[in-house]
């Protein structure tokens, strides 16, 4: 039980959603999107919560499994399985959480016609404030580096 529990760890810290500002989906490969000139006016490093669905599953069987094995009876086996898949839900649940939650930078730009935005995303890139940026539109929206800017 606890080599598959183990398991599961290592498979859900794989399962943590990409944040990354280089990381595009293969649904968005060809698309326009609008995008804007800003500037950083505020960043900070936030935490993003992990998911939690595949964990919760997976824990809430595999105590159920575990959990039906204990009693003698019918009913013991019953009531085991139940508080099995209860606890198992929410070992795994927390689990999952654990394994993909990430750090990521939150920004606050200003674009040029003086409307403020706030993004969040991964800690790949990071801005400082008065950098001068693109605002991306698109799922996700994202920042990138305004390659006009002067350095």
């Amino acid at each position: 039980m606890l080599t598959v529990l183990g398991a599961a760890i290592i498979v859900l810290a794989g399962c943590a959603q990409n944040i990354s500002p280089q990381t595009y989906s293969v649904g968005s490969v060809g698309q326009v999107n609008r995008t804007i000139s800003a500037t950083v006016i505020s960043v900070r490093e936030v935490n993003v919560a992990g998911t939690t669905g595949v964990g919760g599953s997976g824990g809430t069987a595999l105590g159920a499994v575990a959990g039906s094995s204990l009693g003698s009876s019918g009913r013991d086996n019953l009531a085991g399985a139940i508080g099995g898949a209860i606890v198992g839900g929410l070992a795994g649940a927390a689990i999952e959480g654990n394994a993909t939650k990430q750090k990521g930078m939150e920004y606050v730009v200003e674009t040029e016609n003086g409307n403020l935005m706030t993004i969040v995303q991964g800690a790949d890139n990071v801005f400082i404030t008065g950098q001068k940026v693109l605002v991306l539109y698109g799922s996700p929206s994202r920042l990138i580096a305004d390659p006009r800017a002067k350095r």
